[in-house]
């Protein structure tokens, strides 16, 4: 029998206390078919030696939530599973690398193409009316190191900065896109699973749905849509177990990658038509 860790949030982190599990069980539960051992293990208490997670045939770091709110300690700890070996996927240099999305720039010099973007070292004023000079107002606000909407602003000129991020940040265009939904599309093992769209509440930009946001199923979704996708995943030169694309259309601009979830993606499976088969799969495959 195999046995698989799954990485969860610091027990001490109540945050996401009455969500996480539910994730967690979705996972678990599809697993069941490879018939495995399926434990949870806190991320948090494997940062500075992987030892205790070496003995696992497969580590997935899928309800780390939080991780965006300890970076420091979330480098550290990829870097001891990459020392110690562990059997972790999507790999740890993946896990490390997409924790940023300063990856956003590498995937738009290759080619990728990503919503209008101003990288900055810190959301100040200068930083925003530059952004406004190029986009026009609004514009939306977000660390690179983020997850969920954390701390993710929609501006204009006359805002007050007190709330913006602190650090490393990127400022885009509000695309008016977003209220139509942003389209998520799910691959395990490579192959394409199942696209969810993901829309705002009336009068919101975000999709969480902390915010008012619902997601629907989309049983066939465009072929440049898919296009994209392809190619984002084709340019990360690491072998990926799984992967969520997320993206909009913007009606000048055409389909923009907005984020590459490698970490800890929600899979939606409560939309998944196999229920999850299609990544117990992969697993299966990889644990072969």
């Amino acid at each position: 029998m195999s046995r698989i860790a799954i990485l969860t949030p610091d027990p001490a982190d109540q945050s996401y206390a009455r969500d996480w599990p539910v994730i967690l069980k979705r996972v678990s539960d599809a697993l069941s078919a490879t018939g495995a051992e399926v434990t949870p293990e806190p991320w948090t208490a494997h940062v500075e030696d992987g030892a205790g997670l070496a003995g696992y045939d497969l580590v997935l770091p899928l309800v780390v939530w939080g991780y965006h709110r300890d970076h420091a300690r979330w480098m550290q700890a990829c870097a001891s599973w990459a020392a110690a070996g562990v059997a972790i996927a999507n790999p740890a240099r993946v896990l490390s690398w997409n924790s940023d999305k300063a990856y956003l720039r590498e995937l738009a010099d290759a080619g990728i193409a990503i919503p209008p973007t101003v990288f900055a070292d810190r959301v100040d004023a200068a930083a925003v009316d530059e952004a406004l000079a190029r986009f026009g107002a609004p514009v939306i606000a977000k660390p690179t190191v983020s997850g969920g909407a954390w701390k993710t602003l929609k501006l204009t000129a006359s805002d007050d900065l007190s709330a913006a991020p602190d650090g490393a940040a990127m400022i885009q265009p509000y695309l008016s896109a977003i209220e139509d939904g942003e389209l998520s599309l799910l691959y395990f093992g490579g192959r394409l699973s199942h696209a969810v769209l993901k829309r705002p509440a009336a009068g919101d930009f975000r999709i969480q749905t902390q915010f008012g946001g619902d997601h629907v199923f989309v049983a066939e979704p465009p072929a440049e849509a898919v296009a994209l996708a392809g190619a984002a995943l084709a340019a990360v030169p690491e072998p990926l177990l799984y992967a969520r694309v997320d993206m909009v259309r913007d009606p000048a601009l055409g389909w923009l990658l907005m984020e590459l979830e490698l970490i800890e993606p929600d899979f939606y499976l409560v939309h998944d038509p196999a229920a999850g088969a299609g990544f117990a799969r992969a697993v299966s495959e990889r644990l072969a």
